[in-house]
């Protein structure tokens, strides 16, 4: 499992509750500038539509050898999922503060996944909480580090 792009920002500002893994709909020339790395997911969410998931926000460049039919760079990507799981992506989706956010694309088998998380938005106060949590656990591997290194 290759990550092609990830998005940091979704794990910081919020809580995943549940991931899904989907297919993604995409053209020869999506996937083309995929393989070159071109492509940002800082943005991207998804939205139930018509007992359909889209992908929204999702940035794949412009192929750099591509012809007029080129395809683009911020459109609409349908999602590919099992009707339970669209379901219940809607029925999580419905509660307020929550969001469906694009975690990942990557590469499973030669097609392009997308690693789908139900989140809800975090507050300034969990945000300083994670990073003094995150702060302490790096001063104790210091330490013990530091305690292995010294025998």
């Amino acid at each position: 499992m290759a990550d092609i792009v990830t998005n940091s920002k979704a794990r910081r500002d919020y809580h995943i509750l549940e991931t899904y893994e989907a297919g993604l709909v995409l053209h020869g020339t999506e996937v083309k500038a995929l393989r070159a790395g071109k492509g940002q997911i800082g943005d991207a969410f998804a939205r139930v539509e018509n007992n359909q998931v889209y992908l929204h926000n999702a940035h794949i460049d412009e192929y750099a050898f591509g012809n007029m039919q080129n395809h683009q760079p911020k459109g609409v990507r349908k999602l590919l999922l099992h009707k339970a799981e669209i379901r219940k992506l809607f029925s999580l989706a419905s509660v307020k503060g929550n969001a469906i956010l694009a975690l990942s694309f990557y590469w499973k088998n030669g097609k392009v996944k997308v690693l789908l998380g139900v989140g809800k938005g975090k507050v300034e106060f969990d945000k300083r909480e994670d990073i003094k949590k995150r702060d302490d656990d790096r001063e104790t591997k210091r330490a013990t580090m530091h305690r292995f290194k010294g025998k």
